[in-house]
């Protein structure tokens, strides 16, 4: 075969394989950032119920 010819898939075979991995590492960040989030909401939600208890602890121990 001659280079180019009309059977010569070599470009279209990278094209798919760029595709490919461009969109495994697309999916991969926007994993990692909604795993990220998650965590920051589970974080931020311990913090707002500690304060809560913390709130709820001094407003019982001032009526004593």
């Amino acid at each position: 075969m001659t280079e180019g010819a009309w059977d010569d898939d070599r470009g279209y075979d990278d094209a798919v394989r760029r595709a490919r991995r461009a969109t495994r590492v697309g999916w991969m960040a926007i994993s990692g950032t909604v795993t990220a989030l998650g965590c920051a909401a589970v974080v931020v939600a311990g913090v707002c119920l500690a304060v809560a208890v913390g709130c709820m602890y001094v407003v019982v121990s001032m009526n004593r």
